[in-house]
């Protein structure tokens, strides 16, 4: 298991079971039997997926009595939002270069005169 908080966090995000979790939970605290209810699978499954956002920071759990629920915390997704940006903004410069390349090369390539192709002259054969 990744054992920084960046691997942990896209580790925890790789599976859509747990980003439909966080999207539910973003809406407001929910309990394991609210979050199970629209998935195909054990509560014990559902817990299991719980067990890793808790791992990664992306959830918290309360308990007020019998009632323990989950809650969804921003900040390790703060992270990596700013890893994404750092990265995303590092290609994009790349990419910008690599099209003013191409631009240039396209640009010298329709400048230079070309003669126009050499047509070879055929041979009638007598009939």
């Amino acid at each position: 298991m990744p054992t920084d908080t960046l691997s942990t966090t896209f580790a925890a995000l790789a599976d859509p079971t747990r980003r439909a979790i966080l999207a539910k939970l973003a809406e407001g605290e929910a309990t394991v039997n609210e979050l199970a209810a629209p998935f195909d699978m054990s509560l014990q499954a559902v817990s299991k997926h719980l067990k890793v956002l808790e791992h990664a920071g992306l959830i918290s759990r309360g308990q007020q009595a019998q009632y323990r629920p989950c809650r969804f915390e921003a900040e390790p997704l703060d992270e990596a939002v700013e890893w994404v940006e750092r990265h995303r903004v590092k290609w994009n410069e790349r990419l910008d270069r690599l099209d003013q390349h191409l631009r240039a090369i396209q640009a010298t390539g329709t400048n230079r005169k070309q003669s126009p192709p050499k047509r070879s002259k055929k041979k009638e054969h007598p009939k």
